[in-house]
């Protein structure tokens, strides 16, 4: 019995989640189910991507996923589920949502769901909720031990995943450039896909200033000199910062403040930031 975590992007304010629980309690009574998130912003695949590797490192091997993100329902995308390289399973339409995990945690294996097979008994009509008659039903029978993982079906090739376009960070003489990946949503922070590894190789310390330009494809929205903390109580109330979030990779923020709604920044390929240690200035 492994437990079974549920993401999406339906929100709570109808039954959908609750059908969902529902069909996996079906599956088995005993079943622990859990969720990740359920206000992903609607068809925001990347979204989804990230918050699935922001979280299944931090289960234990043979735990089960279930994202659904799904604006191409009832097309001929196709229902997975991968074994990742630490064990866990993650059921989802192949759309893009296993980027971050195929090219930062690995996957050891790929299957086509056999919706033969695993499909909700009667469902077969209904081709608009396939998180309830396929993702949640085939999740649940997973976790619970009804199938092994050879049982949802055929193997496919791990190349062959759906990958959503990504910017990899690089460093350009004395700056780090990347893109802003995705905001810390409830506090306006905005996480950047440039690593721990290569920031060090700036030659910043903690209390020393950085540089940090902010753009999009249209025009600079921020460029400005802010510490780089060890945490939030290292500056003022209002004042930015920069720090390494739970991932391990660069954050911006606003101490007690949202930076993303401050300066009106975004998140995707199209979000650029570059970072530099900032030039030593002398006052007379």
């Amino acid at each position: 019995m492994k437990p079974l975590i549920f993401q999406s992007d339906f929100g709570c304010a109808d039954g959908a989640v609750c059908a969902m629980y529902g069909v996996a309690t079906c599956v088995c009574s005993d079943l622990r189910v859990y969720d990740l998130t359920h206000d992903i912003p609607q068809y925001d695949i990347w979204e989804a991507s990230y918050r699935l590797i922001q979280t299944v490192g931090y289960w234990p091997e043979g735990s089960v996923f279930v994202s659904v993100v799904d604006p191409g329902v009832g097309s001929t995308r196709r229902s997975i589920a991968v074994r990742t390289a630490n064990g866990q399973y993650v059921i989802t339409p192949d759309n893009g949502t296993l980027t971050h995990i195929k090219r930062m945690c690995g996957i050891q294996e790929a299957r086509i769901i056999d919706e033969k097979v695993n499909r909700l008994p009667n469902s077969g009509d209904s081709y608009t909720f396939h998180g309830r008659d396929i993702y949640a039903y085939t999740g649940a029978r997973l976790a619970s031990g009804v199938i092994a993982f050879e049982q949802v079906g055929s193997v496919v090739d791990i190349e062959s995943i759906v990958e959503l376009p990504i910017l990899e960070p690089a460093l350009v003489n004395d700056q780090a450039q990347g893109t802003i990946d995705v905001l810390d949503v409830r506090f306006g922070s905005l996480w950047t896909n440039i690593n721990q590894e290569m920031f060090h190789k700036l030659g910043v310390q903690f209390g020393s200033r950085v540089e940090v330009t902010i753009s999009n494809e249209m025009r600079t929205l921020y460029k400005n000199i802010m510490v780089y903390a060890k945490s939030f109580a290292d500056v003022n109330v209002g004042e930015p910062l920069l720090y390494i979030n739970s991932l391990n990779c660069v954050a911006v923020a606003i101490n007690q403040g949202s930076f993303s709604k401050a300066y009106n920044i975004g998140t995707g390929i199209s979000w650029r930031i570059s970072l530099r240690k900032a030039p030593r200035v002398v006052y007379e």
